[in-house]
């Protein structure tokens, strides 16, 4: 009889130490990105989350799909919302057709300095975290990419030796500036530029050294050169409710450790930018200065741009910008 009170009370207590258990008791949740694993941005994540289990051991485990290995770029943030996967990155001028204030920070020229970068962040993030907030979204933290660069498989003087050219135009603002200089704009996300380049699909880009680098751009173009465009910048977001379902303790260790990624981030994006430049170089990529006419019609395009975009975003759009240009001034 003995026995089989101790076994009955062994069957019983077995799986309650189980379930309070850490292995147990962890959260499991699946992240999407679109960039590879030595990008700066998938090395921030992998910071912010190694930030997370130092802050909160035990209690959430991220698997990390990079590379738009399980997702590609324009289906991350709608998986996120839907809590098909509960953490994402994204680009966010990628989603300009969807709102226009997604893509402010790609108007050429418009913050082209770090500095001028974290004004317009200060000056843009309320309205981007109330319109996520909308969508059932948590908005953790915000990393530029390096000042973006264009790449070309021959010289480009002026706009006129892009004319005809099939441009790769990752956000809705490229497609247009493509439409504008007499290029056709072409989707390619990060992760084909190479194939697209490879088949005859792309024959210039706009992107960042770590793109290029990523890409391996000296293999499908020759000469590189630092227009100083902008500073476009992604996002890392969490379900909402996915996100308020963790306790408190986890909940504030998620906040914690974005607000240190996202300065990780910052420093990480100055550093690669020096960086991937000097590879691109050393692969044997040219990278002469631009010249002064190729310059002010790159301007001209730009001014024309935020023109655009000020009268498509409406008075909040233009209310955004006034906001951004008195940050400079204090």
């Amino acid at each position: 009889m003995h026995r089989i009170i101790t076994a009955a009370l062994a069957a019983f207590i077995a799986p309650v130490l189980a379930l309070a258990s850490p292995a147990a008791a962890q959260t499991r949740w699946v992240m999407a990105t679109p960039y590879p694993d030595a990008n700066f941005h998938t090395q921030t994540i992998k910071f912010f989350l190694g930030e997370v289990e130092k802050a909160a051991p035990g209690k959430l485990a991220v698997q990390l799909h990079p590379n738009a290995s399980l997702l590609p770029l324009l289906q991350i943030k709608r998986a996120v919302q839907t809590g098909q996967v509960q953490m994402g990155e994204i680009l966010l001028g990628a989603y300009g057709n969807e709102d226009p204030i997604f893509e402010v920070d790609f108007i050429p020229f418009l913050a082209a300095t770090y500095p001028q970068a974290r004004a317009l962040h200060a000056a843009t993030e309320p309205a981007l975290r109330a319109r996520f907030e909308k969508q059932g979204i948590t908005p953790l933290y915000y990393v530029p990419w390096p000042s973006q660069a264009l790449y070309g498989k021959t010289e480009i003087r002026s706009l006129d030796d892009l004319k005809g050219a099939r441009f790769r135009a990752q956000t809705p603002i490229i497609a247009r500036m493509a439409e504008l200089i007499g290029a056709t704009p072409v989707m390619v996300q990060a992760a084909d530029v190479p194939q697209a380049f490879a088949t005859g699909i792309v024959n210039a880009l706009l992107t960042s050294a770590q793109t290029g680098a990523d890409s391996a751009a000296w293999d499908f173009s020759r000469y590189v050169y630092d227009i100083g465009f902008t500073l476009t910048r992604n996002v890392v977001m969490v379900n909402t409710r996915a996100f308020t379902a963790l306790d408190d303790a986890t909940r504030n260790a998620i906040r914690d450790a974005a607000a240190k990624a996202m300065e990780h981030g910052w420093a990480a994006a100055r550093a690669s930018e020096e960086v991937q430049m000097a590879k691109l170089k050393a692969n044997g990529m040219q990278a002469p200065e631009p010249s002064p006419e190729l310059m002010a019609q790159l301007r001209a395009v730009g001014a024309k741009q935020e023109e655009e975009w000020a009268v498509k975003a409406g008075p909040d759009g233009r209310a955004l910008l006034e906001r951004y240009r008195a940050l400079l001034k204090q």
